[in-house]
C-alpha cells in the first residue's frame, strides 16, 4: 500500500460517507411532499416485501400531496395500508384507483425536533469522517515504522488527509445547514 492508495482510499470512503447522510437527510419530512419520503415503504406483492416504487407510479400532485397509482387492480388497499401503517405518520386516502397522500403541516415543536434529527445525523456523518482520517493516518504511520516511506512523506499523507477531511467535514456542515432551513422555511 503506498500513499497514493491511502489517499485515494480515504477520499473514497468519505464520499461514501456524504452520500449515506444525503440518503439520510432525504428520508427526512419537511412540510413539502417528496416523491422520495415513500422510499422506505414496502408493500406485500405476492409474499415478498417490495418497495412502493416497484408496484406503482409514485408522483406529485401539488407541493403538499403524493399520488401513488397501483399497476394492479388489487393492490391499491395493500399500499395504502403500508402507508399508512409507516412511521412517517401520514394518511393516505383512496380515489378509485388513485392514493392520495397528503402531508400534513408541521408544526413549530415538531420542526425543531427534526432540526435536532438533523443535527444528529451530521455529526454522525463527521463522527465516520473522523474515524476514516485516523485509520488512514494509522496506515500512513505504519508504513513509516516499518520504514516503506520516510518521515517526510508521512507527514505529506497527515496533512493531506486533514485537508481531505476538512473539505468533507464542510461538505457535510453545507448539507445540514440546507436541510436546516428546508425544514424551517416551509
Amino acid at each position: 500500500m503506498s500513499i497514493a492508495d491511502i489517499k485515494q482510499n480515504a477520499e473514497t470512503k468519505m464520499a461514501k460517507s456524504v452520500e449515506a447522510l444525503k440518503n439520510e437527510l432525504h428520508k427526512i419530512r419537511t412540510g413539502r411532499a417528496h416523491p422520495g419520503i415513500l422510499d422506505q415503504v414496502s408493500v406485500d406483492y405476492y409474499g415478498s416485501m417490495v418497495p412502493i416504487s416497484q408496484v406503482a407510479n409514485v408522483t406529485l400532485l401539488d407541493a403538499r400531496t403524493i399520488s401513488v397509482q397501483p399497476w394492479e387492480k388489487g393492490m391499491g388497499a395493500k399500499i395504502e395500508k403500508a402507508i399508512r401503517e409507516s412511521d412517517l405518520g401520514l394518511n393516505p386516502a383512496s380515489q378509485g384507483d388513485l392514493i392520495r397522500v397528503p402531508m400534513p403541516p408541521l408544526n413549530e415543536e415538531r420542526r425543531r425536533d427534526l432540526t435536532k434529527v438533523v443535527r444528529n445525523a451530521g455529526e454522525d456523518a463527521k463522527i465516520a469522517v473522523r474515524n476514516l482520517r485516523r485509520e488512514a493516518n494509522e496506515q500512513a504511520k505504519k508504513l513509516t515504522k516499518d520504514k516503506l516511506i520516510s518521515e517526510d512523506d508521512e507527514r505529506r499523507s497527515l496533512d493531506e488527509a486533514q485537508k481531505i477531511t476538512d473539505r468533507t467535514i464542510a461538505e457535510i456542515d453545507r448539507l445540514i445547514s440546507a436541510k436546516e432551513a428546508e425544514i424551517l422555511a416551509v
